[in-house]
């Protein structure tokens, strides 16, 4: 594992970005974009110092959904979810492919199916620790309710998903009824990461 540098703290996520650019310029098959982008996503969590302090801040009152990059034709997003502690989500779906891997704490994840009176349907829970990854899509399940599995402290999540997913109608799930309501989730913050100012790094070499 290359350390983080402290003059270039956002290579690991560049390196992961353009890695992504590559693969959806190449591809658009899902499983192969899904497991490519896997081994390349566990990469990026083996260190968390390399995401920015202002993506990481938790909400006293709900999780926190921070875009750090969306390529600029929408083929693919990368977002850091930060859930204080007994922070969760509703019920809900994607619509595209996605991968969720925890970088700090811990989260669960419980998973559901749909019966055919409509009804969602619970298949149970999973906890995913630091460096843990869970898939997500309308192929091979689409919907989960995720929450942070540490009543102490936050817990921060990298999330990739196969489009602008702040932008993606999607849908929340009634527990009991099954009823879905759309939404759209937007994100928190109003910046991203300056991922291509290396001018300290540069310098630094040039001083050699």
């Amino acid at each position: 594992m290359e350390p983080v540098n402290p003059l270039d703290p956002l290579a690991p996520l560049r390196r992961f970005v353009v890695f992504m650019t590559e693969l959806v310029g190449r591809t658009n098959d899902e499983a192969t974009l899904m497991a490519e982008c896997h081994g390349a996503l566990s990469a990026l969590l083996a260190d968390d110092r390399w995401l920015p302090d202002d993506c990481a801040a938790p909400h006293p009152d709900h999780y926190q959904q921070y875009l750090l990059h969306c390529d600029p034709l929408e083929r693919f997003s990368v977002t850091s979810f930060v859930w204080g502690p007994g922070q969760l989500t509703p019920i809900h779906d994607h619509t595209v492919w996605g991968l969720v891997g925890v970088l700090r704490g811990a989260e669960s994840s419980e998973r559901y199916s749909r019966a055919a009176d409509g009804r969602v349907i619970s298949q149970g829970v999973g906890r995913l620790e630091v460096g843990g990854i869970e898939s997500v899509s309308p192929r091979i399940g689409d919907m989960h309710k995720v929450a942070n599995a540490l009543q102490d402290r936050a817990s921060i999540s990298i999330h990739v998903y196969g489009a602008n997913i702040g932008a993606v109608r999607r849908h929340v799930f009634d527990p009991v009824s099954g009823a879905e309501k759309d939404f759209v989730s937007g994100y928190s913050g109003t910046h991203t990461p300056n991922l291509w100012d290396r001018s300290a790094l540069v310098r630094a070499e040039s001083a050699r």
